[in-house]
């Protein structure tokens, strides 16, 4: 039996890593005081056809659709958006007073598409969307999110790219002058952009098969067309990113492969060698008529989506280690069958009490078990034998320093409590350096954030 095409299985570091990611994007929605938000991994498929739109590449080709046993068809999910959108109509979400909607959630997506470096069939995304604001401000502090999460994982050339699709009248407007400058080219065009020109026309503009020929260099100016509105709209959107020290261009081609956006659409990039069209790590924009096409009442929306998958190619190919050790802070060896019980409650004991503790369940003679200990990480190992049970007291041995220790018992706890925080410490103090500066005491004072 093998997994099948276009899926992978998480295991070891590649797993850690994916923890890792996981446990920074939480930490850094908390921050942002987002909540948290999980839909169903399939639903009907009418929300992705009407959500993510008929003319798109998702839907047309990529989507895994099914009957279900019920005879009603049924979609596994594309993208994020649609189904959040549903989820806040479905549940009243517009009825809170305390707007705008701040939301994140992650998970497995599924396309039917060619599996590749990056691109997968079965996918992780994370994704943030925001309700109940037109606020430019919130179109700013969404792009800020992955810019932060990018610095954080240490990712170098952080490069924002931004457009304004304007609304329903600049679309309209944007539309025929389009369709009357591409008219005269359709042969030349590749039948994606043929089929484009009758359905969505704008997007011809995100074709990568004919985006170097002399009718897409130049096709009209979208800016050309933007209402007051608009104009105004993504002026402010620009002075905020400004305030916040982001750095941006404006890029007249970047459309977005959806057919729900409006006003703000954006790419976050990172400058990696050799990554190519990869570069491009994170996208969204703004979909403020998306609510509403779904049955909702009318309610402004933004929003961005990045994949795991991307960014752990990314932080390999830049080769980032990530600060997430998988370290055993204490590792217990029994030292005969007789204390294998009381090794075992200790075990369970200090796990209750927030430490990651490991002990013998091969019956390793003691050798054993101290490579044991090593190949786990292990900061201190704990050893119970007869004496020590006599005596109420356990002999504990630092890995690193191979310092000893004859510890009452009843203090075990505070003793590593005491021991682990100052190896935290010490640690904390050791990465201060060249333009960090450490004050010699409890905590570092560095120009960096420590997590």
């Amino acid at each position: 039996m093998q997994k099948p095409k276009g899926t992978y299985d998480v295991y070891g570091k590649y797993g850690e890593n994916i923890q890792y990611l996981e446990k920074l994007l939480s930490a850094l929605m908390e921050k942002y005081h987002y909540e948290f938000v999980r839909t169903p991994i399939f639903e009907a498929s009418s929300l992705f056809h009407r959500g993510v739109g008929e003319t798109t590449d998702i839907v047309s080709k990529e989507t895994y659709d099914f009957k279900d046993r019920g005879n009603r068809d049924m979609t596994l999910r594309p993208e994020g958006t649609a189904g959040v959108v549903r989820s806040f109509i479905e549940n009243k979400l517009y009825t809170r007073a305390n707007m705008p909607v701040k939301t994140w959630y992650y998970g497995p997506m599924f396309r039917y598409e060619r599996p590749q470096a990056g691109r997968f069939r079965e996918f992780y995304q994370f994704g943030v969307e925001v309700f109940g604001s037109e606020s430019a401000m919130m179109d700013a502090e969404v792009i800020s999110i992955p810019v932060t999460f990018f610095r954080l994982l240490g990712l170098k050339g952080i490069k924002v790219k931004i457009n304004s699709l304007g609304d329903k009248e600049t679309r309209e407007n944007y539309r025929e002058a389009l369709k009357k400058h591409f008219a005269p080219y359709l042969e030349d065009l590749c039948s994606d952009c043929r089929e484009r020109f009758e359905k969505n026309p704008l997007r011809i503009l995100d074709c990568k098969v004919d985006k170097e020929k002399e009718c897409m260099v130049h096709a009209p100016k979208l800016s050309d067309y933007l209402s007051e509105t608009a104009k105004a709209h993504f002026k402010e959107v620009q002075q905020y990113l400004d305030a916040l020290n982001i750095e941006y261009e404006i890029d007249e081609h970047l459309v977005r492969g959806l057919d729900y956006y409006t006003y703000t659409v954006f790419e976050v990039e990172a400058d990696i060698k050799d990554f190519g069209s990869n570069n491009v790590l994170c996208a969204g924009g703004r979909y403020n008529h998306l609510v509403e096409n779904l049955d909702g009442p009318s309610t402004p929306g933004v929003g961005f989506a990045l994949g795991y998958e991307r960014i752990l190619n990314a932080i390999e190919a830049e080769q980032i280690k990530l600060d997430n050790e998988n370290q055993v802070d204490a590792y217990i060896i029994p030292l005969s069958e007789h204390e294998k019980t009381d090794a075992f409650q200790l075990t369970q004991t200090l796990r209750m009490n927030g430490f990651t503790v490991e002990t013998d369940y091969l019956n390793r003679n003691l050798k054993g078990n101290f490579k044991q200990a090593d190949r786990l990480n292990t900061k201190f190992v704990i050893l119970i034998g007869e004496n020590e049970m006599k005596d109420h007291i356990y002999t504990i041995k630092n890995n690193q320093t191979k310092e000893e220790y004859q510890i009452d018992q009843d203090y075990i706890v505070m003793f590593l409590d005491e021991k682990l925080e100052e190896t935290v410490l010490e640690e904390e103090h050791s990465c201060c350096h060249g333009d960090h500066h450490c004050d010699g005491k409890n905590h570092c004072q560095c120009h960096h954030e420590h997590e």
